[in-house]
């Protein structure tokens, strides 16, 4: 694997655990902190974020939550551009949270440098945009769509299918002028797996890390953290961190968190535990 992502301007290296903040540019966030298209407080947001420690943003236009309305590509235009265009000074990567080429585009044009797909680069022209620039792309599993995603999905292994899925995308990646330098995978926590799939999925991550792409993990607040401690939406940050930290304990080189200090926090005493553990 790689030292470091290739993300546009950006080395992001990945000798350590890195912190990608979520800023949702939407008026329907699951977590209920999207910022809407106000680039105001989407600023306010991301300055705290990087003075918590957050490594990369990723800025989203469309909520994705199982059930979720779909948004025209102008429309999730209208709502992230001028967010990126407001973050573009900030020194840190800028991630768009997007499926649709369109948006992919106008997004980069803006400032972006690293496009986190949910839909794996599937969409037609999807792939030509992202090969067209110079940025990052995080490939992502989901089965089905955002508005059938959770309406009994099944595997027959769900660790080798997801896997399966992520390195056939990179593979069309790579032939298309996407150096692997510039490529992550995504399991996709959430997205057409039950809480079962989900758990599997956390055991088998260093499978998928051995395939020597960069994982990014994403399970900050999800609904699987819900089920097994019983809390909901906004009390769910001491499971996602915990979440977060098993998933680097198994080979994740970014987490992709809505509570950043806390994440960096447990992170650094994770650390430093490991290292004094290592000594004894």
């Amino acid at each position: 694997m790689n030292t470091f992502l290739h993300c546009g301007d950006f080395r992001l290296p990945l000798e350590r655990p890195l912190v990608m903040g979520i800023i949702n540019a939407t008026p329907d966030s699951f977590s209920g902190d999207g910022v809407g298209a106000d680039a105001g407080r989407a600023l306010a947001q991301a300055r705290q974020f990087i003075a918590d420690g957050a490594d990369v943003l990723d800025i989203g236009g469309e909520s994705t939550r199982p059930g979720s309305d779909p948004v025209s590509a102008v429309d999730e235009i209208r709502r992230v551009v001028p967010v990126i265009e407001a973050l573009g000074g900030l020194g840190v990567p800028l991630s768009i949270d997007t499926w649709k080429p369109e948006v992919m585009r106008a997004a980069l044009a803006a400032g972006a440098t690293m496009v986190n797909d949910i839909n794996g680069l599937q969409a037609p022209g999807a792939i030509e945009a992202v090969a067209a620039s110079d940025a990052a792309v995080c490939i992502m599993h989901m089965q089905g769509t955002p508005q059938t995603m959770q309406v009994s999905p099944f595997y027959a292994d769900v660790c080798r299918e997801v896997t399966d899925f992520l390195l056939q995308r990179a593979a069309c990646a790579q032939d298309s002028g996407i150096d692997r330098a510039r490529i992550m995978l995504d399991p996709g926590f959430g997205f057409g797996k039950t809480s079962t799939h989900n758990l599997e999925l956390i055991n088998g991550l260093q499978e998928l890390a051995a395939q020597g792409y960069p994982l990014l993990v994403g399970l900050s607040r999800k609904s699987v953290l819900g089920s097994l401690t019983g809390r909901k939406v906004t009390d769910r940050v001491a499971a996602s961190v915990a979440a977060a930290l098993a998933s680097i304990a198994r080979g994740a080189r970014m987490v992709r968190v809505h509570d950043v200090a806390a994440t960096r926090d447990a992170i650094a005493v994770w650390q430093v535990a490991g290292v004094f553990c290592d000594e004894v």
